[in-house]
């Protein structure tokens, strides 16, 4: 299918600026639509001169307002939704924000489409989030027969140092597996919960107006370019310039919660091929490695990369809202795109650690101030 006019959402951003490179380098003509927030890209907006390709167009606006919409969607053929708030611990108290930008941005592009009289649009291609499984799923050590879908940790359980789920009938540990896009959708943060309301409104909003979609539900993204001074967007930006200042790096619970990292490059690939695909699968691809990584060992490897002796600390904090394991099955994503995603964890965290080396250092005391906004509001312990 000929998808060659694309608008991307939130283009301007960190997986919207390398998907967007690859689309105008692979001949497509693209418009981006971004309100440049200052949580993201600062008070003065930098590092923007890519935009300036002449196979680029660029709006300012936001998904939240009915005539950006309606501007950015003349005569395009495909949209890629990446605009959106993120941040789970930030979701627990901003939960006005994080609904009006995803859930009802995401309603009103629908709401606009309704409304034309003639559209040229064909695909839309969501980036949804792991998020939206909670806390994945489990089987028991001695029997893999049945999957397990544990409620979210509360409070209770997280002050006492319960890490791990055990299981409601006999009380025995579980261990988490890879989770498949057919177990169930079970949002434990407020961020997750309008990724899973995105999630709906484009499967309805799509059916009902016969444009195909693919609705990818992204694993921890992460690379060069990503914003390292929001202490919203991850734990590779915030540990790096912990390391980069020589000072120690703390890890909530025990250090052995888990996650699937995957490279943004692999990402954007996969993006990229949905629009060229010849038929949108009108459904849901996990895109993860399917790894399950600790987060200790992230941190190790990120010191070693960045040339720093590991320095961590466990500090035995929580956030409520975290989840404690989850890494995607991606045997589904491997026979759409006919193989894995290509960069290791190993060669990305390298990739991520070279590219940082030459930023400015963030102000300090991001992360110290961000955790103090949970701490206030009874979100961490």
């Amino acid at each position: 299918m000929d998808l060659r006019r694309v608008l991307v959402t939130g283009g301007a951003g960190f997986i919207g600026s390398h998907l967007v490179s690859k689309l105008s380098n692979g001949g497509h003509l693209v418009r981006v639509m971004d309100n440049l927030s200052p949580q993201i890209h600062g008070a003065v907006p930098t590092n923007l001169e890519w935009l300036q390709h002449s196979s680029i167009e660029f709006y300012r606006g936001s998904v939240t307002r009915r005539e950006d919409w309606i501007r950015a969607l003349n005569g395009v053929d495909g949209v890629v939704h990446l605009a959106a708030e993120t941040g789970t611990g930030q979701s627990m108290y901003e939960i006005a924000r994080y609904n009006r930008v995803n859930s009802q941005g995401t309603a009103l592009l629908f709401d606009v489409l309704s409304s034309l009289k003639r559209t040229t649009l064909k695909r839309v291609i969501l980036a949804s989030s792991r998020s939206v499984y909670g806390e994945g799923a489990y089987v028991h050590f001695d029997d893999d027969s049945e999957r397990i879908y544990p409620s979210a940790r509360n409070a209770a359980q997280l002050a006492k140092h319960q890490w791990e789920h055990t299981c409601s009938r006999t009380g025995k540990p579980l261990k988490a597996v890879a989770t498949k896009e057919s177990d169930r959708v079970r949002p434990c943060s407020v961020y997750a919960v309008t990724k899973a309301s995105q999630e709906d409104l484009v499967r309805v909003g799509c059916e009902a107006l016969g444009i195909g979609y693919f609705i990818f539900r992204l694993q921890n993204v992460y690379g060069e370019g990503q914003s390292i001074n929001n202490a919203y967007t991850g734990i590779l930006s915030i540990f790096s310039t912990l390391i980069r200042r020589g000072q120690e790096l703390p890890i909530f619970e025990d250090g052995k919660e888990s996650r699937d990292f995957v490279h943004v490059n692999d990402v954007a690939e996969v993006i990229k091929q949905s629009l060229l695909a010849p038929k949108a699968i009108n459904g849901v691809l996990n895109v993860g490695s399917g790894v399950g990584t600790s987060v200790f060992d992230v941190a190790t490897i990120l010191s070693n990369a960045l040339g720093a002796k590991p320095n961590i600390k466990i500090t035995g904090q929580y956030r409520i809202g975290d989840i404690r394991h989850n890494f995607a099955d991606i045997e589904k994503l491997s026979a759409w795109i006919g193989g894995t995603p290509r960069i290791s964890l190993n060669e990305g965290i390298q990739r991520f650690a070279d590219w940082v080396v030459q930023q400015p250092l963030p102000e300090e005391n991001l992360l110290e101030r961000a955790n103090q906004k949970l701490i206030d509001r009874k979100l961490m312990g």
